[in-house]
C-alpha cells in the first residue's frame, strides 16, 4: 500500500493503524511528525511572519536525530494522531531528553509553550497541536498500572497500554467539563480566575462529578460560583481542551430570570464575574489580543480558537438578531 497517497476510507485506515502494530510500523516509514519538547510543540515562523506547525517527515526526522546525536529508530516512540488531508499518516514526539538549542537549530524552529503557541498558531492548527500534546501527557502519566504497580506497556499507534500482569487495558481519557454562558436578556456573564491572563474574562465551567448529568453539572456549578439559578439550557457544541489535563468541554447556553442577577462569587473559584452589555463584547470580539507580546486590552474574550469564543460569538449575535428585529441598533 503506498501511504503517501490519499486513503479513500480514512477512518477505517486510521482505524487499522491503531489496531495493526505491523501496519503502524510501515506508516511510519512516510509519516509526518510533530516535535514536543517537554510538551511544547515546535514551531516555525513562515516568510510572511506566520508561525506553523513544524512537520517533519521520516526521513529529515531521521536525519536530524542522528546529526544531535539520537538513533534514527526513537521515530518509533512517536504517537499516532490521524492523517493529513493527503492521507499521510501523523505523528507526535516527545524529545524532551535532547539539548533544546540544538534541536531549534536543526529543524529551524522554536519550542514554544502550549498556551502561547494557542496565540501564534493558524486556527485550524490549533487542535492538532493539543491532540499531540494530550496524548504525550497521557502515556507520560499512565506508565504503570493502578491495580499492581507494575509498568504498562504500549501498542506501536499509542491507542492504548496494557499491564500484562493484571490484563488490564488503559486508555487515552478525557475528564467532561461544562462551559456555560448565562444570559439574562440582555446581558451576558463572564468571570475571570487569577490563573487567567490579565483581563480576559470567560464563560462559567467547572468539572462533572462522577455520575451527574451535564444539567446537573451545569446547575451545581453556577449556584457554586456566582450564586444563580438558571434555567433554558441549551447545548451548543463540544471541544477537546488541553488544559489543565486533557478535557472534553459541553459547551451551553443558560439563562437566568431578569429579576433575579445578583452575583455572589465564591472567592475561592473565582477572581471576578461581572455581567456584560452587548456593546461591550461585541468591542471585545472585534479587537481580540493577537499578539500576547503586546499589552492586552482592559477587557478582553478567549480567542477564536477556544469553544467560549463560539458561545460569546453566538449570544452576540443572537443580540443583534433580536435588536434588528425590535428596531435597534
Amino acid at each position: 500500500m503506498n501511504l503517501t497517497k490519499p486513503v479513500k476510507n480514512m477512518s477505517r485506515y486510521l482505524k487499522r493503524l491503531k489496531e495493526d502494530d505491523e501496519a503502524c510500523r510501515e506508516a511510519l516509514k512516510s509519516g509526518i511528525f510533530l516535535l514536543y519538547h517537554k510538551l511544547s510543540p515546535l514551531l516555525r515562523e513562515t516568510s510572511s511572519g506566520i508561525y506553523t506547525l513544524a512537520s517533519l517527515k521520516t526521513s529529515d526526522l531521521e536525519h536530524i536525530l542522528e546529526k544531535v546525536g539520537k538513533d534514527k529508530h526513537f521515530v518509533n516512540e512517536s504517537f499516532l494522531l490521524g492523517c493529513t488531508d493527503k492521507g499521510e499518516p501523523q505523528f507526535s514526539l516527545e524529545v524532551g531528553d535532547i539539548d533544546r538549542s540544538a534541536l531549534e537549530q536543526e529543524c529551524r524552529g522554536m519550542f514554544v509553550d502550549l498556551r502561547k503557541a494557542f496565540f501564534m498558531l493558524p486556527g485550524p492548527e490549533s487542535p492538532l497541536a493539543a491532540k499531540g500534546q494530550a496524548l504525550l501527557r497521557w502515556h507520560q502519566t499512565n506508565c504503570f498500572c493502578s491495580a499492581t504497580g507494575q509498568p504498562t506497556i504500549r501498542n506501536q499507534s499509542g491507542s492504548f497500554r496494557v499491564c500484562h500482569s493484571s490484563g488490564i487495558t488503559y486508555y487515552p481519557k478525557m475528564a467532561p467539563v461544562v462551559i456555560v454562558l448565562v444570559s439574562d436578556g440582555s446581558r451576558c456573564l463572564l468571570a475571570r480566575q487569577t490563573m487567567f491572563p490579565l483581563g480576559m474574562y470567560s464563560a462559567l465551567s467547572g468539572f462533572c462529578d462522577m455520575g451527574e448529568s451535564v444539567e446537573e453539572t451545569l446547575h451545581r456549578e453556577v449556584a457554586e460560583e456566582v450564586g444563580l439559578e438558571v434555567k433554558n439550557i441549551q447545548y451548543s457544541g463540544s471541544q477537546h481542551w488541553p488544559f489543565p489535563q486533557s478535557s472534553f468541554m459541553l459547551a451551553c447556553h443558560a439563562t437566568v430570570n431578569p429579576d433575579k442577577t445578583q452575583v455572589n462569587i465564591d472567592k475561592a473559584e473565582l477572581e471576578d464575574a461581572r455581567w456584560f452589555t452587548y456593546e461591550e463584547i461585541t468591542e471585545a470580539l472585534r479587537k481580540p489580543p493577537l499578539d500576547p507580546r503586546r499589552e492586552p486590552p482592559v477587557f478582553w474574550v478567549p480567542p477564536s480558537y477556544a469553544i467560549a469564543n463560539q458561545l460569546i460569538q453566538e449570544w452576540a449575535n443572537q443580540q443583534q438578531l433580536s435588536r434588528k428585529l425590535h428596531g435597534l441598533k
